[in-house]
């Protein structure tokens, strides 16, 4: 039987690998749209007439930035929760030994949940740059 350590590697290594083929599925759909237009004669960002009152842009670049921003985030909080289970498990052992190091282990694994906060907030500037 393999030991834990290697399963879980096993793990996620095979999620990230699942996670990139979808990604690189969901890029190819949203290419292939973007090219179609393009070759229609409506680039990214021109402003087509759909009818006579009303002009439609279209958004060929906010594809790329949803995908930016949404790599971003996800990536930001798969790092997190891994951070978080290490330095969470070594805390909790820590606590268990000596109680009067919680606070301090607690300023770690916030820190580690940062991580999020900063996933979130480059998602956020670049969907605010579209």
């Amino acid at each position: 039987m393999d030991n834990p350590a290697k399963r879980l590697k096993k793990n996620i290594k095979g999620s990230v690998a699942g996670m990139m083929s979808i990604m690189a599925i969901v890029t190819v759909i949203f290419c292939s749209n973007s090219f179609a237009a393009d070759e229609a004669g409506h680039g990214e960002g021109t402003v087509v007439a759909a009818d006579p009152g009303i002009a439609q842009i279209e958004m060929g670049g906010l594809k790329f930035a949803v995908i930016a921003a949404s790599v971003a985030f996800g990536l930001g909080a798969l790092g997190a929760g891994i951070a978080i289970s290490h330095v969470g498990a070594a805390a909790m052992g820590a606590v268990a030994e000596k109680p009067e190091v919680a606070g301090q282990a607690l300023i770690f694994v916030a820190l580690a949940e940062g991580i999020v906060v900063f996933g979130f907030i480059t998602a956020l500037m670049i969907l605010g740059k579209v």
